[in-house]
Formats: structure tokens, C-alpha cells, sequence
């Protein structure tokens, strides 16, 4: 007989990771950066860092909400970035 053991755990994790999802479904808040100010750009990152951590605190010590909050901060990272770099473009076109 085929014992499968830890499925109560993963089923609970699974649980946790839905609900976690769910509060950081729709806006989660609006930061503003000065695209020229590098300080500026890393402080609004650390910012929406900080509103995903509040979001999934209850949910922290869950491996699939930290891996999947990690994703999600890392995505925002590279998206403000890109605004940055493309409002500094559209600056310079400008002028």
C-alpha cells in the first residue's frame, strides 16, 4: 500500500497561498518617482516592496506566498524601471 504523507500540509499551504492572493488582487496602492532620481526610483520600489509585505504578512512563513510575493516584487522592479527609463527617452526627444 502506497502511503502519501504531507498532503493535509500542502493543501494548507495551498489554501493560504489563494487567500494571499487575494489581497493582493486590484490596485495595490499609487507611488510616484521622479524618473531622473535614482533615490527617487528605489525609494517608490521599496515602497510597493513594503505594500506586499503588509499584504501577505499573515501569510509569510508560507513557502508558495513568499515565492510567488517575491515574483510578483520582483516584476514591479523591472516594470518601474522601465517607466524610468522610457519617461527619461521621451525627456530627452523632447528637448
Amino acid at each position: 500500500m502506497l502511503k502519501i504523507t504531507g498532503l493535509n500540509k500542502l493543501q494548507k499551504e495551498l489554501k493560504e497561498a489563494e487567500q494571499a492572493l487575494s489581497q493582493l488582487d486590484g490596485e495595490l496602492g499609487v507611488v510616484n518617482f521622479d524618473p531622473d532620481d535614482p533615490a527617487s526610483i528605489e525609494a517608490a520600489i521599496q515602497s510597493v516592496i513594503r505594500i506586499i509585505d503588509s499584504r501577505i504578512e499573515p501569510y509569510a512563513d508560507n513557502p508558495i506566498v513568499g515565492s510567488l510575493a517575491d515574483q510578483m516584487k520582483e516584476s514591479y522592479r523591472e516594470n518601474m524601471l522601465q517607466k524610468a527609463a522610457e519617461a527619461r527617452l521621451q525627456s530627452d526627444e523632447d528637448e
